[in-house]
């Protein structure tokens, strides 16, 4: 009998509980999300709608002095569809944006996961016992072929990363949340080519990463400064433009063709640059051919390289729907006549029903500009779905998920192991 009775915690516990909590009363209520400010609009239009309730109450007050302030009631209508039919359009079109933002991300994040997990399965030792005779040697071992393999996993988390920072117009790898993603190989680069730009040497990319992906710890460890470190003892390291900004640079106008007449643009390379996340699908190209090249790939053959470069060049076209969001914003000449013809309405709105209502005019004005002043705040706010805003989407936490998931890979599933034997060398059953 004693054992069907409810524990002292138990029934402690069902003591204390709320019997109404707010995610209950939430559930079955709109109030708690009515009286709801915080997330909400108003903090971002309450100067509009003031504004235009202090209109309302100057045109009521004129009208108790007896000043002829009213309007025919046939003016509002016809302004109320117009500015009805252009809400509409404008709320669809940026929470399309915001739609097609988060499923681009969200496929990013697939082709991250996939390509991990290729590369963590699929890259192993050759056969030991090659009949053929085509299997490249490699004198690799098993902790050389798995450091290579970590770093492989953090590059292609890298480029969720740095897609992120690219369209915050974030430039540099000096950022948080880097640390423990991006491998020590790439900064190296990195850092080496920030010296040479400062001491004005000419050394470009392709010779700083020659053989920096391939190298031992020990080497890459050595050769690759402490985040924080700084290489003229300033304490900082300098931030250099190693992702270009989402916006239109490196281009000159009124550029005279001898055969049109018009303008061109044209490409000034003095300060050329190139996005970080491209720079770390070109790094992920070149550890996918030098995996094949040393013989690491036998085991899926051609198939299975050209899968993994084809989640690289998915990446990169997912890299591409988002910078197509973050580069075509709405057109402002839209937005200002968007506005205008709201304003337009509701400044014209308490002269047609002053005559009507009196006083209550205010009240009234003051909830037709909350509401449509609100929705052209919201799709204002969600237009650009990239930034730190709390209506944003939540790329950090994106990020976030994706980097648990790969150190869970790393330090928690197992490897695919030594290639056996039917593996595939692309020539078929020869």
């Amino acid at each position: 009998m004693a054992s069907l009775l409810p524990s002292s915690s138990t029934f402690s516990k069902v003591v204390h509980r709320k019997l109404i909590s707010r995610q209950h009363l939430r559930k079955y209520s709109w109030l708690p999300d009515v009286l709801r400010v915080k997330h909400s609009i108003i903090g971002r239009i309450v100067g509009p709608v003031l504004t235009m309730t202090l209109i309302a109450g100057l045109v009521v007050y004129g009208w108790s002095k007896g000043k002829p302030v009213t309007l025919t009631n046939s003016v509002t209508p016809l302004l109320a569809v117009v500015v009805g039919l252009i809400l509409v359009f404008r709320n669809g079109t940026s929470y399309d944006r915001y739609y097609e933002g988060r499923k681009a991300f969200g496929s990013l994040t697939s082709h991250v996961r996939n390509l991990s997990r290729s590369i963590w399965v699929q890259v192993a030792l050759p056969p030991k016992d090659d009949l053929k005779g085509k299997t490249p040697a490699t004198d690799i071992s098993l902790a050389q072929l798995r450091r290579r393999k970590v770093d492989a996993l953090k590059l292609t988390l890298s480029f969720a990363f740095a897609t992120k920072h690219y369209l915050r117009e974030e430039d540099g790898l000096e950022w948080e949340d880097y640390a423990g993603v991006i491998p020590r190989s790439f900064t190296r680069a990195h850092h080496v080519l920030v010296a040479s730009r400062r001491n004005s040497v000419a050394t470009s990319y392709s010779a700083i990463v020659t053989d920096t992906l391939t190298t031992t710890p020990d080497k890459s460890r050595a050769s690759t400064p402490e985040r924080g470190a700084s290489t003229d003892g300033s304490g900082v390291l300098p931030v250099v433009g190693a992702t270009k900004r989402v916006r239109v640079k490196r281009s000159k106008t009124n550029i005279k063709t001898p055969l049109l007449g018009g303008s061109e643009y044209r490409v000034d390379f003095e300060d050329s640059s190139i996005p970080l996340p491209l720079i770390v699908a070109h790094e992920l190209t070149r550890m996918i051919f030098a995996f094949r090249r040393d013989g690491l790939l036998e085991t899926v053959g051609p198939a299975g390289v050209n899968a993994m470069n084809a989640n690289i060049s998915s990446m990169v076209d997912q890299l591409t729907n988002v910078e197509r969001i973050a580069n075509t914003p709405i057109p402002k000449s839209y937005s200002i006549h968007l506005k205008q013809c709201v304003t337009l309405y509701l400044c014209a709105l308490p002269f047609t029903l002053v005559k009507e209502l009196g006083w209550a005019t205010i009240p009234i004005v003051t909830v037709v500009a909350f509401t449509f002043m609100g929705i052209e705040g919201i799709a204002e706010e969600i237009e650009m779905p990239f930034g730190l805003d709390e209506s944003d989407l939540p790329l950090d936490r994106y990020c976030s998920d994706l980097k648990e998931e790969t150190d869970f890979m790393i330090d928690r599933l197992p490897e695919g192991g030594t290639g056996g034997y039917g593996w595939d060398d692309g020539e078929g059953d020869d």
